[in-house]
């Protein structure tokens, strides 16, 4: 008799684990709190080991037909000139735009379309309560229905419900200090295929990046330590938005003015999430749920998607559901922390305070595109990888990838924020020695 399977949440991570445990033959079902199936979302990236999984998987290639069509990453000045920039031809496949960038939405379309001819998906529903014992879970919905499962698989994000209600007081969150609203908003004739960055004082930015469907995805954020912003009703964010940007300049009142009639607003003041463990009896945590890692560490998607994977082939290989949760919680243990472990000074690096500070971020970026600086920022900051090694699991269709990973291991910081870190470091040495050089003099 195959196992019965709850997944909740049908986004990314838990179309992944549907897609692969129906396909097992496994007697899934995904359960959405959304009264329907999501496509909205901004522009996220797959790199290394999670490219692997979608070609395991057969989407690769659509993943990348399927892209935002952007060309490369622009810092412009008040007056939109260019004063940095580094494009996908010539960073490789994982600069700060990847070879396979898509939107969110159409990335989880990619993986429900397949994932529900093999599992039931009931959209508008919610887990109101889980009891378990030595054999399993029953699950109250909010709906009103009461079913049993072998397994609940919870990869509702990085607010999930569920993990509060299974896990309660278990997650000490890290605040990153970075507040940020995604929404999209119409394309102007002046808008190119470039994700441009704009800073302003006061550790604000702007951003827009191309889509596929005619329209602009931007951005705003703001550096500063959390005020409980995410608890804020969209009104009351807005309005603080609006608040905040409105002398910022450049196309900030363009980015305002769209935020008013935009359909997809999204705002999060960015935090990981730092679980003790990812299991409880037959309860596990996958995806943002899990370890969210926020957008700074620039590898959140392949988490999710490689996570999905790994929990999947686990339970597929296993007959013990409690030993495939713990060798899941291994194989991924070291990835997950190597990709938190993004520094707190990034986004204040990131994003200066200071007419000052920009002028310096703009300098290092400026170098750090150079052709000669690219080379030797690849060795500084590569590092070694702690990625999943695949290997353990069924061979995969092409091994091309996964030596290119091995050989050529991906940053786990957001592109070019370690280089900005250190080359920041020591631009503010050498003009501190200075400076006590001519005092001393």
């Amino acid at each position: 008799m195959s196992r019965r399977v709850l997944i909740t949440g049908a986004s990314v991570a838990g179309n992944t684990v549907a897609w692969w445990l129906g396909r097992a033959g496994f007697d899934v079902t995904v359960v959405e709190r959304a009264s329907g199936f999501r496509d909205g979302g901004q522009n996220i990236d797959v790199r290394g080991v999670g490219r692997e999984v979608l070609r395991r998987m057969g989407l690769e290639q659509t993943a990348l037909e399927q892209g935002t069509g952007e060309k490369g990453t622009a810092w412009v000045r008040e007056d939109g000139a260019v004063v940095a920039q580094s494009l996908t031809a010539d960073t490789g496949t994982d600069g700060p735009t990847a070879e396979m960038e898509i939107l969110r939405g159409d990335l989880a379309r990619l993986l429900y379309e397949p994932a529900k001819d093999n599992a039931t998906y009931r959209f508008g529903d919610s887990i109101a309560d889980v009891a378990q014992d030595e054999d399993g879970a029953t699950v109250k919905f909010a709906g009103g229905i009461t079913e049993r499962y072998d397994l609940v698989i919870v990869a509702e994000g990085v607010g999930s419900q569920t993990r509060e209600l299974v896990f309660p007081g278990e997650n000490a969150p890290r605040w990153m200090d970075l507040t940020i609203a995604y929404f999209t908003i119409p394309r102007q004739s002046g808008d190119d295929r470039l994700w441009r960055w704009y800073n302003a004082p006061g550790g604000r930015s702007v951003s827009l990046r191309p889509d596929r469907y005619g329209t602009a995805r931007a951005m705003l954020s703001v550096q500063q330590p959390p005020k409980g912003e995410q608890d804020w009703d969209v009104e009351r964010q807005k309005a603080g938005l609006r608040e905040r940007f409105a002398d910022a300049g450049w196309q900030s009142a363009r980015v305002l003015a769209g935020m008013e009639t935009t359909n997809d607003f999204y705002f999060d003041v960015l935090r990981q999430v730092r679980m003790p463990r990812w299991s409880k009896g037959y309860l596990v945590l996958t995806g943002d749920a899990a370890w969210c890692a926020t957008p700074i560490a620039g590898y959140g998607t392949t988490l999710a998607v490689t996570g999905a994977y790994v929990l999947a082939q686990e339970l597929i290989r296993s007959t013990e559901v409690l030993a495939a949760l713990a060798a899941y919680e291994q194989a991924m243990r070291p990835m997950v922390e190597d990709a938190q472990g993004v520094p707190k000074i990034a986004p204040r690096l990131a994003n200066p305070h200071s007419q000052l500070g920009i002028r310096l971020l703009h300098g290092v970026l400026n170098l750090a595109s150079r052709p000669a600086v690219r080379g030797v920022a690849s060795k500084l900051f590569g590092g070694r990888s702690k990625d999943v090694d695949l290997s353990r699991y069924d061979p995969p269709a092409s091994k091309a990838l996964t030596t290119a990973a091995d050989e050529f291991p991906p940053n786990r910081l957001l592109p070019l924020l370690g280089l900005v870190a250190g080359l920041s470091v020591a631009t503010l040495l050498v003009a501190r020695s200075r400076r006590d050089g001519r005092a001393a003099g």
